[in-house]
């Protein structure tokens, strides 16, 4: 716990970071104490559930439907309230107050995330109600990301590679993979400019298929799909989605893998195949987006790090140990964990980064990533 009479250094930060990703299977918090220089050292970490009710509007509003800004609105407002909670869990673990905290670093729920498409700028919309959640706090918020890099060309996405390359810089060829439901590739190679994109489906499918075939929320360590056999056809056929062939920058979300995304492509083998059997190969999907990556562009790569959600999924990782054995034998799979980083933190830990990064007027995007024309200060303030 951080002492709240305790005199804090004028060098001195505290951020929190908050996180709710694709999968929609929580919501991450941390509050973290940054020196002048931003780094992060990391005072508490919770997470909380959001509710079935909330979690059904988000998900409905990833496809177009009826009255969809009105939806929208009280969702955004419904996830401040769930935000806010957390912030007010995160303060009574660690101690501190309010007044303590320089801001918030808030994601907000992606709902569509359509980058350089229909008008050449495009658009990315992150629902969240930030003045509310500034209200209910009463402590500054920095939200809306990922619009300024849009609108500099870019992607918007991913942004957590500027805050890898920040904590996990090392003189080796390191990987760092962010398994959430979609799955983000950083590659950290000292001789050459930081690279980082999005591979494709990381939990998404798992948890879309699971919860299908079985009304489970998710698949708890893969066991389910353990349990099963590959497909190989069904999995050369999932490959040719032109995503995978894409070259960097690019980025993607459930506006591609979704629902209709996937059911043309199992009818043809719901008849002779399995559940489980598709759920193992929707896996094998997952690990092999990512190795063809590392194969083609970070070939030489020697440390793989894992972080995110999907570390939980142990059959997930096991399987990735054993491919990278069989593809890529120079490469060591670890967990952030080995760095004192637990991969469950390290996004919301990236969203207290990028708002201290707004305060520093850092620029936190990375042109090499994105495809932005330049750098970029991100982020929108909603002062207390």
């Amino acid at each position: 716990m951080v002492d709240p009479t305790a005199p804090i250094s004028l060098d001195t930060q505290f951020h929190i970071g908050i996180m709710s990703g694709t999968s929609m299977d929580g919501i991450d918090g941390v509050i973290c104490e940054f020196n002048k220089s931003g780094k992060p050292i990391l005072i508490c970490h919770n997470s909380i559930e959001i509710s079935s009710s909330l979690k059904s509007q988000l998900m409905s509003l990833q496809h177009h439907g009826t009255n969809e800004l009105h939806r929208e609105a009280l969702a955004a407002n419904d996830l401040a309230k769930h935000y806010a909670r957390l912030v007010h869990s995160l303060l009574d673990q660690s101690g501190m107050k309010a007044s303590q905290i320089k801001a918030i670093g808030a994601h907000g729920q992606t709902i569509r995330h359509q980058p350089q498409l229909h008008d050449e700028t495009g658009y990315t919309i992150q629902s969240l109600n930030p003045s509310l959640l500034a209200e209910l706090t009463m402590i500054d918020v920095v939200a809306d990301f990922r619009s300024r890099d849009i609108a500099a060309k870019g992607q918007g996405a991913p942004l957590v590679p500027s805050f890898h390359a920040f904590q996990f810089s090392s003189p080796t060829k390191r990987a760092i993979l962010n398994l959430g439901g979609i799955a983000n590739l950083t590659l950290l190679d000292p001789t050459q400019p930081i690279l980082g994109f999005d591979t494709g489906p990381g939990n998404v499918l798992l948890d879309m298929w699971i919860l299908q075939s079985l009304n489970l929320p998710f698949d708890n360590k893969g066991e389910w799909a353990q349990s099963g056999k590959l497909i190989k056809p069904l999995l050369k056929q999932l490959l040719q989605e032109p995503f995978f062939s894409m070259r960097p920058p690019k980025s993607t979300g459930r506006d591609l893998f979704n629902e209709m995304w996937l059911s043309p492509q199992l009818t043809p083998f719901l008849s002779s195949e399995t559940p489980h059997d598709i759920q193992a190969t929707l896996l094998a999907l997952t690990v092999e987006s990512i190795i063809n990556d590392l194969k083609i562009y970070f070939k030489d790569c020697t440390e793989l790090i894992v972080c995110g959600g999907g570390v939980q999924n142990t059959y997930l990782i096991s399987t990735m140990a054993k491919r990278l054995t069989e593809e890529l034998p120079r490469v060591k799979l670890s967990s952030s964990d080995i760095f004192g980083v637990h991969p469950q933190t390290v996004e919301a830990m990236a969203f207290a980064w990028l708002s201290w990064s707004f305060f520093a007027k850092h620029a936190a995007n990375i042109p090499e990533v994105t495809g932005a024309l330049g750098p970029r200060i991100l982020g929108a303030h909603y002062p207390n």
